[in-house]
């Protein structure tokens, strides 16, 4: 599991890393508001704890630009505005829980696994761009409502377009989605699926989700 911590007190965030690092949480700290907000929205995490308090942009200013930005990942506030008017703002911003300071790494490695249990507990089975679906559950695939049906090794190229839609991911990165191992970068396995996808997924619709990105790789996303 991998927590984003933005914290600007040297003392309390190196203590609060190594807690986190000693349950076997890799954790990447930030000790300004502009690297935090910037962490957030560009890299996936499965937590953010965020301290109000910050120099240059503060916890909330964060996380309002990040809900704004569509960012779902559960934000845990910490900080010393323990009011309750305080943990209502933080809560109608967007934050999923508040703990004030100071407090015991108990209770905070407690917040942690909760938050995370109750995230992977509620995670979504659908995944979607445009008119395009994906049910996890039932491994079923359509387009504008017309069921697509996939082999395995598409099926498994669509999910991990789909999981990080709108993100570009190397033909390696692909490649080991398709079989599970290393395989050679220059291999035109991958040009051969994608091409198998695009008949299926894109082809008999009008608008064109998967695009390549010369010499890097591949992205879905809707454009225009």
């Amino acid at each position: 599991m991998r927590i984003l911590l933005v914290e600007d007190e040297e003392i309390l965030g190196k203590q609060i890393v190594s807690r986190l690092k000693s349950e076997g949480f890799l954790v990447e700290w930030a000790d300004r508001g502009i690297e935090g907000s910037y962490l957030l929205e560009e890299e996936k995490f499965d937590l953010a704890i965020l301290d109000l308090q910050l120099p240059e942009l503060d916890g909330l200013a964060i996380l309002q630009r990040a809900r704004s930005r569509g960012i779902r990942t559960p934000v845990l506030i910490l900080t010393t505005r323990n009011l309750v008017k305080n943990r209502v703002e933080g809560l109608e911003t967007g934050a999923d829980d508040y703990l004030g300071k100071p407090f015991e790494y108990r209770e905070l490695l407690a917040r942690v696994r909760a938050l995370i249990r109750r995230t992977q507990s509620s995670a979504q089975s659908i995944l979607q761009e445009g008119d395009l679906v994906m049910d996890l559950n039932r491994r079923s695939v359509s387009r504008a409502e017309k069921e697509i049906t996939l082999s395995t090794r598409e099926y498994n190229l669509l999910e991990a377009l789909l999981l990080q839609k709108g993100k570009v991911l190397t033909r390696q990165e692909l490649l080991e989605k398709i079989y599970d191992l290393h395989f050679d970068c220059d291999s035109n396995v991958l040009d051969v699926y994608i091409s198998y996808l695009r008949r299926k997924v894109d082809r008999p619709f009008a608008k064109t989700l998967i695009h390549t990105v010369r010499g890097t790789g591949y992205i879905l996303e809707s454009r225009g």
